[in-house]
């Protein structure tokens, strides 16, 4: 799956990047680890093209970009990665047209190993001796990226997802009580697919509105990682319209865990919670942040990304939707 992707929005890349069509669509990673203080990152041969790059690979079908990423790391070099900071998606002609890669930073502390067909070999090195080794120049732009986060302090992250709930009944033909409208049909359809693709953040708190429509958004992916659901009353559409204030409470406690955390509400509170993360945002991660109504499409989510050392900052946003049939 290629063209047919939807691509996601990540405050990293150029707004450019947007405005044109790929022939093909990948995902990668840089995994990356400390030693000794310093920062190593992982390189792999490819023996079908006889080069050196970053573990990378196009989109199966019905998979996410994001998904795609974690995929790829694991089937390559035998690693199970969560998705840090985005790294700028880099873009070249192939035979087929253009090329995107959209890349990620991931952590690892367990030991990677070469499949043995796609890959043959990897090294962890330092930044200077993998920009030496990669064969393709534009790879370097995530690896400058990485470095520089690294100096920074904005590397080792921590994720919180704010999704609007998936689609559900409408409105309009619901006679009984509207914290009991449920999801449609295609809505659970949605939710099955974003419990999917939030496993390349893998948040281990999740905190949803009452109301069904977002529990039942928030339950596969529950479900899937044996997790509570916490409640929020304050984030139900009702609650956060008489008091906003509280509303924006609740997100504002969870940017201060040090815990990937899943939050769920409604369309109608995403402009009080928007408000927060723009906030908590640097002057570069905001730009990603949507600021015209609907916000989110039904069941797609916003990652901001938090240095663990302080939790309550966000240094990068991104906009994912899951794959929709």
């Amino acid at each position: 799956m290629s063209t047919d992707a939807v691509l996601p929005v990540r405050s990293c890349d150029e707004p450019e990047l947007a405005k044109v069509t790929f022939a093909v669509v990948a995902g990668g990673a840089l995994p990356w680890r400390r030693r000794k203080g310093r920062l190593e990152v992982l390189v792999i041969h490819r023996p079908k093209y006889d080069d050196y790059s970053f573990p990378k690979g196009k989109l199966d079908l019905g998979e996410s970009v994001a998904e795609c990423a974690v995929r790829e790391v694991r089937e390559e070099v035998g690693l199970r990665i969560s998705l840090g900071i985005p790294l700028p998606a880099v873009s070249y002609e192939v035979a087929k047209g253009t090329k995107v890669v959209f890349y990620w930073a991931a952590k690892v502390s367990s030991e990677a190993v070469a499949d043995g067909g796609e890959v043959d070999s990897l090294e962890w090195l330092s930044v200077a001796d993998a920009r030496a080794l990669l064969s393709n120049a534009v790879d370097r732009v995530p690896l400058d990226a990485l470095e520089e986060a690294f100096a920074a302090g904005r590397l080792d992250t921590v994720p919180l997802v704010l999704a609007r709930h998936a689609k559900a009944k409408p409105r309009a033909g619901w006679t009984r009580e509207e914290g009991e409208r449920p999801l449609a049909t295609s809505g659970k359809r949605q939710a099955s697919a974003l419990a999917a693709m939030l496993m390349a953040w893998r948040p281990e708190r999740v905190v949803s509105s009452p109301w069904l429509r977002c529990l039942q958004t928030v339950r596969p992916y529950a479900a899937l990682r044996e997790l509570q659901i916490r409640t929020a009353p304050a984030l139900t559409e009702h609650a956060a319209a008489r008091q906003p204030a509280k509303a924006a409470k609740v997100l504002e406690k969870q940017l201060g865990k040090a815990k990937a955390t899943l939050v769920c509400t409604h369309r109608p509170v995403l402009p009080v919670l928007l408000s927060v993360l723009r906030s908590r945002s640097t002057a570069g991660a905001a730009v990603a942040l949507p600021t015209r109504d609907p916000y989110l499409r039904p069941g797609a989510v916003i990652v901001v990304q938090r240095p663990l050392d302080r939790s309550d900052k966000i240094v990068s946003v991104e906009i994912h939707e899951p794959f929709d049939d």
